[in-house]
C-alpha cells in the first residue's frame, strides 16, 4: 500500500514505524505536521495514500483529511485511555503495566474505534527510555497489525463503548504536578518525578536564584546534605541532596525567558558554570565546563557491586570478557565524553581478555557528536572540530584493536558517527527494535569517523553510497540483511544486557576464537598496506573542515534549528519508497 505518515517530528518512534512498514513492502512517505495543516493537505493530494498513519502527533489532523481518508492515530496508552500525557501519568502513578492503542481518527481526541492494541510492563527507567524501548516495541507491533487488518478489508475496528473498555480522560500533566518539594519529597519521589520528565519537558526548578528545567535523575548512595543543597559534580552531572538521600541530575535547561543564549538541554555542570557562585562559596574559576564552587567527585571505572551511584561509563570483567558500558543522554557524545570513553577503552585493553564488548546497555548506543554542546560553545566551528577529532580518536582505537575480538552491542538506536563507532568493531549485535541512521546528510555534513573505510567494507560501495545519499532510517532487520549488523538480539529492552552477556560468554568459549583474532590481525595489516587509516581520516576531515569553518554552510543553520527545536526543511513529503 501507499502509506503517508503524518508526524509532528520524525523522532525515534516515527522512524521505527517508517522503517518497519517499509520492510513490509509498503511505499511510505512522511510529512511534518509542524509545517501546518495546509502542508498535510498538500501531502495527501500529492501522495494519494491508501492509508494515513500518525505515529507521533501533537496537533489534530485536519478534519477534511480524516473524513476523506482512513487515518490511524497511535496513542501511548491502553484502550480507553485518553488525553495528551498518557505516559506521564503512567509513570507518575507507578503503573506496572501500560499499553499502546491504534485508533481511527475522529473529532474527539483519542475516542476513535480501536484497530489494534499492545500492552507492556513498565520498566524502572526514565520516560524517554521507556518511550524508545517498550512503547516503541508495542506501538510498532500494533501499527503493523492494524495495517494488515486494514489491508485485509474484513476487520471491523472495535468501538470504545464495548464492554470491558474503561474510558478515562487524563488532563495535560502540568509542571505544578512535577514540582519537587526538596524539603518533603523523599529520594524515590524525587527520582520518579525526574524520570517522568527526563527528556521532555523536564522539571521546572530554581537553582542559585535562576529558573531551570531538570532533566534525568539517578540515585546516590553516599553523598548527603541539606535538602535541595548542591553537593558535587561528576562528569557533567550535578548531585543534589533530598530529604533522605541525594540524586544525580545529568542535564539542565535554562528557561527561554532567562536570557541565557543557550536555552536548551546540556550537561548540568556546564550550565551551572555560568551561574553566580552562592554566598560563602570558595575557590577560583578553573573551567567553563563546571562550577568552581562545587567539588568534582569521580566514580571508579570498575564500580563495586555494592555501590548505587551514577556514572555514565563503567568497566567490568567476567572471565575472558571485558565490558565497557556507557550511556549518554540522547546518545550525544561531546569532546569530553569521547575522551573519557577512549580512556576507559584503553584501560579495557590493558586487561587480560579475549573478547571486549562495547555498549550493551538499553536505549541509545550513540548518535555521534554533541550538537547541543557545540551550539552552546562560544566557537561552534572550533568545538565541532574538537568533537569530531575526539570521536575519530575513539573510532580509530577500536579499528586498531587486533589482540582481541571487539563486539559493539546496540541496545537502542544509533546514528551518524555512532553507527561508524559500532562498525569499527569486529561484530555488531543489535536489539531487534533498534533503528540505525548510517548517514550525516540531514545535518549538512560529509561525515567522518572512518566511514569511507568501514561502511563500504561492510555493505559494499554501491549500498554505502545509497545509504548516505538517501539519508533514511534503517531497521535492525534490514541492517542485518545488508551487512551493517552481524547478529540480531530478539530481546525486550530490559533483557538486552543479560542476553549480551550470555552471547559474549559463548563467543569467548568458541574454539575458533584464537584463529579469528589472528585472521583479523592479518586483515587489518593488509588493509593498512592498501590504504592507511590515516589517509581515510585526512581525506574525510579535510571535507568536514571546509564545512565547519564556512559560516554559510547549511550545517550551522541545521544544527541550530535542531538544537533549538525550530522548524527546518521542506514541507513537502519525504519520499521513502524502497
Amino acid at each position: 500500500m501507499d502509506i503517508l505518515l503524518v508526524v509532528s517530528a520524525f523522532n525515534s518512534l516515527s522512524q521505527r514505524v517508517y522503517a518497519e512498514l517499509s520492510d513490509e513492502g509498503h511505499r511510505v512517505d512522511v510529512v511534518l505536521a509542524s509545517h501546518g495543516a495546509d502542508a498535510v493537505r498538500a501531502a495527501v493530494r500529492e501522495v494519494r495514500p491508501d492509508l494515513v498513519v500518525a505515529p507521533m502527533l501533537k496537533s489534530a489532523l485536519p478534519e477534511d483529511v480524516w473524513q476523506e481518508h482512513t487515518c490511524l492515530i497511535v496513542h501511548p496508552g491502553p484502550p480507553g485511555d485518553r488525553g495528551p500525557s498518557s505516559l506521564d501519568w503512567a509513570i507518575a502513578e507507578g503503573a506496572s503495566e501500560w499499553g499502546v492503542t491504534v485508533l481511527q481518527a475522529e473529532a474527539a481526541m483519542d475516542a476513535g474505534d480501536i484497530w489494534a492494541d499492545e500492552s507492556f510492563a513498565v520498566p524502572p527507567a526514565g520516560k524517554s527510555s521507556t518511550y524508545r524501548g517498550e512503547v516503541a516495541d508495542a506501538a510498532t507491533a500494533a501499527v503493523l497489525q492494524a495495517v494488515r487488518r486494514y489491508a485485509d478489508g474484513s476487520y471491523k475496528p472495535r468501538p470504545q463503548s464495548e464492554p470491558g473498555i474503561h474510558v478515562v480522560w487524563r488532563d495535560f500533566f502540568r509542571q505544578e504536578q512535577r514540582r519537587i518539594d526538596w524539603e518533603r519529597d523523599g529520594t524515590e519521589t524525587v527520582l520518579r518525578k525526574l524520570r517522568g520528565a527526563d527528556s521532555q519537558p523536564g522539571v521546572r526548578d530554581e537553582i542559585c536564584g535562576r529558573e531551570v528545567f531538570l532533566h534525568g535523575g539517578h540515585p546516590e548512595d553516599r553523598l548527603r546534605g541539606e535538602p535541595g543543597e548542591l553537593l558535587a559534580t561528576r562528569s557533567g552531572a550535578v548531585c543534589r541532596a533530598t530529604r533522605d538521600g541525594a540524586v544525580w541530575i545529568p542535564e539542565l535547561r535554562p528557561r527561554k525567558s532567562s536570557g541565557d543564549p543557550a536555552p536548551f538541554r546540556r550537561p548540568a555542570a556546564s550550565v551551572l558554570a555560568g551561574f553566580p557562585a552562592p554566598p560563602g562559596s570558595h575557590g577560583m574559576p578553573i573551567s567553563s565546563d563546571r562550577p568552581h564552587w562545587l567539588p568534582e567527585i569521580a566514580a571508579p571505572l570498575e564500580l563495586p557491586p555494592d555501590r548505587t551511584t551514577w556514572t555514565d561509563i563503567r568497566y567490568r570483567q567476567q572471565g575472558e570478557i571485558g565490558f565497557v558500558t556507557f550511556s549518554f543522554p540522547g546518545g550525544a557524545m561531546s569532546t569530553t565524553h569521547c575522551r573519557r570513553l577512549l580512556a576507559a577503552y584503553r584501560y579495557a585493553l590493558s586487561r587480560p581478555t579475549s573478547v571486549l564488548v562495547l555498549g550493551g546497555a538499553r536505549d541509545f548506543f550513540s548518535n555521534g557528536i554533541h550538537l547541543n554542546v557545540i551550539e552552546a560553545s562560544s566557537d561552534p566551528a572550533g568545538e565541532s572540530w574538537s568533537n569530531l577529532n575526539a570521536m575519530n580518536d575513539l573510532v580509530e582505537a577500536v579499528l586498531r584493536t587486533t589482540d582481541r575480538l571487539v563486539v559493539a552491542a546496540l541496545g537502542g538506536n544509533a546514528a551518524a558517527g555512532g553507527v561508524m563507532l559500532a562498525l569499527a568493531a569486529d561484530e555488531v549485535w543489535c536489539r531487534t527494535g533498534s533503528v540505525l541512521n548510517p548517514h550525516y546528510r540531514t545535518m549538512g555534513l560529509y561525515g567522518s569517523e572512518y566511514w569511507t573505510y568501514s561502511l563500504p567494507r561492510r555493505v559494499g560501495a554501491e549500498t554505502a553510497e545509497r545509504l548516505t545519499a538517501e539519508a533514511l532510517p534503517v531497521s535492525a532487520a534490514t541492517a542485518e540483511r545488508i551487512g551493517l549488523v552481524d547478529r540480531l538480539v530478539p530481546a525486550r529492552p530490559e533483557e538486552f544486557t543479560p542476553e549480551v552477556e550470555r552471547l559474549a560468554a559463548a563467543l569467548a568459549d568458541d574454539p575458533d576464537l584464537a584463529d579469528r583474532i589472528t585472521a583479523k590481525t592479518t586483515a587489518r595489516h593488509a588493509d593498512e598496506l592498501q590504504r592507511p587509516l590515516a589517509e581515510y581520516r585526512r581525506t574525510e576531515l579535510a571535507r568536514m573542515r571546509a564545512i565547519l569553518f564556512d559560516r554559510n554552510a547549511p550545517y550551522h543553520a541545521l544544527r541550530s534549528a535542531f538544537v533549538r527545536k525550530l522548524p527546518a526543511g521542506s514541507p513537502r513529503p519525504l519520499a521513502g519508497a524502497r
